[in-house]
């Protein structure tokens, strides 16, 4: 595994490898998109801010997402987006994609979703997002940061 996925302390410190600016280039179905994800520690150190800023054909897509201990003691999410929309989930078990793998599962208006994140052998990062279907988990986002 990649030395630089280590765990900090704490129920947060799954979040310790992804603390920091990251970047993904890629093409999408509507052109070229620049994804930045920006993870820090807030609010005295109690959640893990994501800022998400989706850039394509002139346009920015952003969310703000929150992670912390809910009040069933469990590591969640809350995110909010410039488009109105609003989610929140818990952390989940994603061994099935890899043994350091970092998810979250979501009922979204569409059904069940997760998103997770695991270690590129590079110390780059994946990120995926899939939705549940009849067959399983369909994937339908992939990006690679660096």
């Amino acid at each position: 595994m990649n030395k630089n996925w280590t765990k900090g302390r704490g129920k947060l410190g799954i979040f310790k490898p992804l603390l920091g600016i990251w970047r993904c280039e890629t093409d999408s179905e509507v052109g070229p998109l620049v994804c930045t994800r920006t993870f820090e520690k807030t609010l005295n150190n109690k959640y893990i801010q994501l800022i998400a800023d989706w850039k394509f054909n002139n346009k920015s897509y952003v969310e703000h997402c929150y992670f912390g201990i809910n009040k069933h003691k469990q590591v969640a999410f809350w995110s909010f987006t410039n488009d109105g929309k609003q989610s929140q989930g818990i952390i989940t078990d994603v061994n099935d994609v890899h043994e350091a793998a970092i998810g979250f599962e979501a009922q979204m208006g569409a059904g069940l979703a997760r998103q997770f994140y695991w270690p590129a052998e590079d110390g780059d990062f994946h990120f995926v997002v899939e939705a549940k279907n009849k067959k399983g988990w369909k994937r339908f986002l992939m990006h690679h940061y660096t």
